[in-house]
């Protein structure tokens, strides 16, 4: 852990709500929003969202599954993610949003009007903006939480 957190205290909670009173929360908002108010399918979601996990190294995001009313991806779908240029399980938008995911962490000025035709072939412009927004949620907490050692504080329910 690379934050002092006082004995006793929930890390997650303690950085993430009072060490920056006027940034944590509104990020911690702003982080579960993207969960809240989604409209992407969670297939493509969990694609993106663990994609970003993957190069992140964040233990806490490589072990979540986002859950939809009971419904979670199938076992092996970290696996399928982290092959998504092979792998056979995945649709159109679902190897996309794994392939915009990578490319935003790594190379985004790489994106070009090739992916750029392929993007809204088979998402509308309000996806790719959702997307987009996520992404960027889930590239910045995700790395904080890992470069401050928060991700192997977090633990998940039942684990």
């Amino acid at each position: 852990m690379n934050i002092d957190i006082p004995e006793g205290r929930n890390a997650i909670e303690y950085v993430w709500g009072e060490m920056v009173p006027g940034i944590g929360p509104a990020a911690a908002n702003f982080s579960l929003s993207v969960y809240s108010h989604t409209t992407l399918g969670l297939r493509e979601f969990e694609a993106a969202r663990l994609r970003i996990a993957q190069i992140n190294g964040c233990l806490f995001c490589l072990d979540w599954r986002t859950d939809r009313d009971g419904d979670k991806v199938e076992d092996g779908f970290a696996d399928a993610v982290a092959a998504w240029r092979t792998t056979d399980v995945f649709d159109e938008r679902t190897r996309l949003a794994a392939e915009y995911a990578e490319r935003y962490t790594l190379d985004h000025h790489g994106l070009d009007e090739e992916f750029w035709d392929r993007m809204r072939a088979r998402f509308s412009q309000a996806e790719i903006v959702e997307l987009t927004m996520s992404l960027g949620s889930w590239l910045a907490f995700g790395r904080l939480n890992r470069v401050l050692g928060l991700d192997a504080m977090c633990v998940l329910p039942g684990h």
